[in-house]
């Protein structure tokens, strides 16, 4: 019997399904030659309040996707493997950076949200525009993380070098701004930023994956945001925990590209889950029944690349 393109992926994903447990929470570490180095700045803890820039106009779905997400990182009992799960290695660096203390908890709050449907700095985001963004976002208060979420019709500069989503600072001292940036995938290099939900532009061809909210965009913005949000934490300042030069350093997600379960390698992701219903690929549970495919990220513990698969 003759099958087509889609069918043999989906078979394929479906025997890896059948042969990993899903209670499975075992730490499956890949193999990186990365080694983050702390560099004695200080990182965030205790609570992180982001304020949300919507700029540009974003379908409701796509909204929800992303919040709901953000307020997986700190939910509990939501299954397994998990969100919160992923998110206490992000946690665990702090015990890494000093040695002896104790890492708590990294509470996240989505604490404002703004909309920008009028594209007040235009359709293409420099470094130049993010000042007003974050303006907006905080009505000028520095206790804030701004996140901006570029919708489709944005150009994100730097997107199409790999860069599917970035953080900084602006400022120094108490008038410091740290920000995140994160662009759509769906019409801006998809070959790039949204594999593997998308066909990779360069490398081994796989089929693409089915996103696991049937949102190929919302989807793998997770996927930049939850890279954003790890380094935001852990090197917010540029002194933090990186590996190279800081024009462009390797962080928690960086330091282990294309990885998302255990036997990944070039055009392959590793193992990951498939919901029976959808066709959608995972790796982890969240708030409100949603599923999410998270990035490998790169264990303090360890030393090397860790996956929740």
């Amino acid at each position: 019997m003759a099958f087509s393109p889609i069918t043999k992926s989906l078979l394929f994903i479906a025997i890896l399904f059948l042969v990993l447990p899903l209670g499975s929470r075992a730490a499956h570490p890949a193999n990186t030659n990365s080694v983050l180095t702390y560099h004695n700045g200080p990182m965030l803890t205790g609570q992180v309040n982001l304020a949300i820039m919507w700029y540009g106009r974003f379908a409701r779905d796509t909204k929800n996707i992303l919040r709901d997400f953000i307020r997986s990182l700190n939910a509990p009992r939501v299954g397994d493997p998990s969100v919160s799960e992923w998110w206490k290695t992000v946690e665990r660096y702090q015990s890494a950076a000093h040695p002896g203390a104790r890492s708590g908890p990294i509470r996240v709050k989505i604490a404002k949200q703004k909309t920008d449907k009028n594209y007040s700095v235009g359709k293409i985001l420099t470094e130049d525009f993010i000042q007003p963004l974050i303006e907006q976002a905080t009505g000028g208060a520095s206790s804030f993380v701004t996140v901006i979420f570029a919708a489709r019709d944005v150009s994100v500069v730097d997107t199409c070098d790999g860069r599917c989503s970035k953080h900084g600072v602006l400022g120094a001292g108490r008038a410091s701004r740290l920000y995140v940036v994160v662009g759509s995938p769906e019409t801006e290099c998809p070959g790039v930023c949204g594999w593997p939900f998308h066909k990779a532009d360069y490398g081994p061809q796989t089929l693409p994956l089915q996103p696991p909210n049937g949102n190929i965009g919302a989807d793998a913005m997770v996927i930049g945001l939850s890279q954003a949000l790890a380094a935001v934490v852990t090197n917010p300042y540029n002194n933090g925990f990186f590996d190279g030069p800081l024009t462009r350093p390797l962080e928690a997600v960086t330091a282990c590209p294309g990885m998302f379960g255990s036997g990944s390698f070039p055009g392959y992701t590793g193992k990951v889950l498939m919901s029976p219903g959808t066709g959608g690929c995972f790796n982890a549970h969240g708030v409100k029944g949603r599923k999410f495919l998270l990035p490998a990220i790169w264990s303090p513990d360890t030393r090397r690349c860790w996956t929740l698969l």
